[in-house]
């Protein structure tokens, strides 16, 4: 496995080994794609106009990622003795500095870290943390306590706020089975989201629920509302659906395959992500899941799958956009609702912990 010098940008990445494993902490992994290190000067699809916009893609990992053997503390004696079936062998680490190392599966990830072009924020989390999924999330797609909710998330407020008069592409994108992610819920904002890319099968239209446009009052629409307005909403929706479906699928043609994507769930996400941005949409966000992530039990195998898709699917994309010189404006961030405990479980697995 690659080792990284003390002298590399690897050895900063430190922390308090024994306060992450009693506070049973996981890690929040952002990427900067480009890093400030050069990129092709290659003619990219995207127009003059778009090509200077900066795009944030986010990866969401639900479940509850296990941030210890994401990235081990293993030289700790806490991490041993807490894991003893579950712990990662040092020799299979990718190691970053003389006390973290990443799992097996993160050797894409590991590339680009030593290259720089990757970040690590550990313990990031809320006080009294909640270990429901529904509860934690909606927490970390609004910013905000149940009490002090508002029905808008960190992106639609955003995205509202930064939006122009009559935008030529839909500001936000969410791409997905999922149910539309709370985050992107904003005041008067409609964000579609494809459920089928091959079959633009847009579920804008059905969502008056979790992650449906709010209005100006800061709520969602819903019958008790009034019928009016629920079909004011609806008629919205679908008319920005029918929109953004015809401006995808030109987006597509004009893009062609996006690169050498993994067949994978994450990388069929991304490959698209990729086009649509080579294509020159203006759009500001992109939202994507990855499910799978509550390993109670039998979690070694899972674990490892996950991690190399994420690994897999991110280098791909990062490969992409640098191919067309459009590397340097797209970050990428990822995170997770919460961690696991510290203490492996009887089943081969890890319960819900705090931080993410």
């Amino acid at each position: 496995m690659p080792q990284f010098e003390n002298d590399s940008p690897r050895s900063r990445y430190r922390l308090s080994r024994r306060q992450l494993l009693r506070g049973g902490l996981a890690s929040s992994v952002g990427l900067t794609i480009g890093g400030g290190l050069p990129a092709p000067w290659l003619t990219g699809l995207a127009n003059e106009a778009a090509g200077s916009e900066r795009i944030l893609v986010v990866i969401q990992l639900s479940g509850g990622n296990d941030g210890l053997n994401t990235v081990v503390p293993y030289r700790d004696e806490l991490y041993r003795k807490a894991r003893p079936v579950l712990g990662i062998a040092t020799a299979d680490l990718h190691r970053l500095n003389d006390d973290l190392g990443l799992h097996p599966s993160l050797g894409g990830a590991a590339k680009l870290l030593e290259q720089g072009r990757f970040a690590i924020v550990q313990g990031v989390g809320y006080e009294q943390p909640n270990r429901s999924h529904f509860e934690s999330m909606d927490i970390w797609h609004t910013g905000r306590r149940k009490e002090n909710r508002s029905g808008e998330g960190w992106l639609g407020r955003f995205l509202a706020s930064s939006r122009t008069a009559s935008p030529a592409d839909s500001l936000g994108l969410h791409l997905g089975q999922e149910q539309q992610p709370l985050a992107l819920a904003g005041r008067d904002l409609q964000i579609p989201s494809i459920a089928s890319v091959d079959q633009f099968r847009l579920k804008v239209a059905e969502q008056a629920g979790l992650g449906a446009p709010v209005n100006g009052e800061g709520e969602r629409p819903a019958e008790a509302s009034g019928s009016d307005e629920l079909l004011g909403f609806l008629e919205s929706s679908a008319e920005v659906a029918i929109a953004t479906s015809g401006r995808l699928e030109q987006a597509l043609q004009k893009a062609g395959s996006g690169g050498d994507f993994p067949a994978t769930q994450l990388g069929e996400k991304l490959r698209v992500v990729a086009r649509l941005i080579l294509a020159g949409l203006s759009t500001k966000v992109y939202y994507v899941t990855l499910d799978g992530f509550d390993t109670h039990s039998q979690q070694p195998a899972v674990h490892a799958a996950l991690l190399r898709q994420w690994s897999d699917a991110l280098v791909a994309l990062v490969q992409s956009l640098e191919q067309a010189g459009q590397a340097d404006r797209v970050l990428v961030m990822t995170f997770s609702e919460f961690g696991r405990r510290v203490q492996e479980n009887a089943s081969q697995g890890t319960d819900h912990g705090a931080a993410a």
